[in-house]
């Protein structure tokens, strides 16, 4: 197992540029989470999302990934749909919403000015991103949201972005019997602009949930 915890530190200090973007939200709201927005789900999942990191107003306000932000309605939406939720999702981490053989985290666990993390962040939050992945024993599908969550998972598992081109709704094979599959980000630009629909979203999903039954 990995001498890397699952889940950074609230206040992890490894990235200098996101420390005093977080400390200036602090300033700014201080009733926000304001840190490192750790995984939500369930410690057996089967499935992981893996999104790119928090949004200012989502995660960084409330403490759970895709929880406040636009993103998150389809997310959960989806998710319940297709029976990997239950409750009602009201972008409330209070709201009791659960979920059922499913884990959703980040890339990236702080948030980023204007949601654009450096490379150099990447790859610097990218342990926690192999550790939280490690620690799921019984992980099958990885559900990536966005091209820069593809590679990184991709090299979590020690893979080089080359080995599998990312698209919506594609699939590769990584080690241990694992399967990527990779989604445009549902975030409101792309399901405003198109890119990405509802019916293109739960297909993609409902293609991971057909793997993990399987």
């Amino acid at each position: 197992m990995s001498a890397v915890p699952p889940e950074a530190p609230k206040d992890c200090p490894l990235c200098p540029r996101l420390v005093a973007y977080r400390e200036e939200n602090a300033r700014d709201e201080p009733d926000w989470f304001n840190g490192a927005a750790p995984s939500f789900g369930d410690a057996n999942a089967r499935l992981v999302i893996v999104g790119l990191a928090p949004g200012r107003t989502g995660a960084n306000r409330t403490g759970r990934p895709f929880t406040g932000d636009y993103a998150g309605e389809l997310l959960y939406g989806t998710l319940k749909k297709l029976g990997f939720a239950e409750g009602t999702y009201r972008a409330d981490p209070k709201d009791g919403f659960k979920l059922i053989d499913a884990m959703i985290t980040n890339a990236v666990r702080c948030a980023p000015p204007e949601n654009k993390p450096t490379p150099a962040e990447i790859t610097t939050c990218r342990q926690f991103l192999a550790a939280r992945l490690e620690a799921l024993p019984r992980l099958r599908v990885i559900f990536a949201l966005g091209s820069i969550a593809h590679e990184s998972v991709l090299r979590a598992h020690g893979l080089k972005p080359s080995v599998a081109k990312f698209a919506h709704g594609a699939e590769a094979a990584l080690p241990n019997g694992r399967t990527l599959i990779s989604s445009y980000h549902c975030s409101r630009y792309n399901t405003q602009t198109r890119r990405l629909t509802t019916e293109m979203f739960e297909d993609v999903m409902g293609r991971a949930k057909a793997l993990i039954d399987a």
